[in-house]
C-alpha cells in the first residue's frame, strides 16, 4: 500500500508498533510547504464530509504547521487573528450579506 503524503510525526512509530516497517523520507522546505497546503485541503475536505471536531483539530494542526513553515509563530498568528477579529468581528451573528446599495 502506498501513501505518498505528509503524515504526523509519530505515525512511523505507530506503524512500527503495529508490526510494519514504515518507508519514509524527510522533505525539503519547498516540498514541505506544498505538502502542507495539500494536507490542509485534505483535512478541510474530511471535515466537510464528517463534520467531526477531530477533523477541525486536524485542520488547526496543519494551520499551525503552515504558520511556522512560513516563518511565523503561532503567537503571531493569534495576534493577527485577534486584531482582525477586533476590527471586523467574527461570525457569531450569522449575518448573510445579500447586496449593498
Amino acid at each position: 500500500m502506498s501513501f505518498n503524503k505528509l503524515v504526523r510525526d509519530k505515525i512511523p512509530e505507530i506503524i512500527e508498533k503495529s508490526g510494519y516497517r514504515p518507508i519514509v523520507r524527510v522533505m525539503d522546505d519547498g516540498e514541505y510547504l506544498t505538502a502542507l497546503r495539500n494536507k490542509l485541503d485534505e483535512e478541510v475536505q474530511e471535515y466537510h464530509e464528517s463534520g467531526e471536531i477531530e477533523e477541525l483539530a486536524d485542520v488547526l494542526e496543519v494551520v499551525y504547521a503552515l504558520c511556522e513553515a512560513e516563518g511565523h509563530t503561532v503567537d503571531e498568528l493569534l495576534s493577527v487573528y485577534t486584531k482582525k477579529h477586533d476590527e471586523r468581528g467574527g461570525f457569531k451573528e450569522k449575518i448573510f450579506l445579500i447586496d449593498k446599495e
